[in-house]
């Protein structure tokens, strides 16, 4: 195996990670948004008030989404955890969220 090879290897692995990194610790924060919206409202929270919340906690996990999505060992735990955590967290929303209307 080339070295060549093997830098064009690690620099996909690494754009790869970046990319899951940006746009998937995107995704997870949105979820969490999200549900903490959709599901501090029914508990008696304003809306926005449930939005804020979730955004002050989204804004203590994305910096640990971010980094966990490089050091985990496995690429494709880190993509179903992140971008399929907060599809399930956004779907979770949607459906509490239907029920309230």
């Amino acid at each position: 195996m080339s070295t060549d090879s093997l830098r064009r290897r690690d620099r996909a692995a690494l754009a790869a990670r970046t990319l899951l990194a940006v746009l998937g610790g995107y995704a997870f924060c949105w979820g969490v948004i999200a549900l903490c919206a959709a599901g501090t409202f029914p508990l008696g929270m304003e809306f926005h008030d449930g939005e804020t919340l979730g955004s002050i906690l989204a804004l203590l996990l994305y910096p640990a989404a971010f980094l966990w999505a490089f050091a985990a060992r496995s690429i494709w735990r880190v993509g179903a955890v992140l971008v399929g955590g907060g599809a399930l967290m956004a779907a979770a929303a949607t459906l509490i969220q239907s029920a309230l209307t």
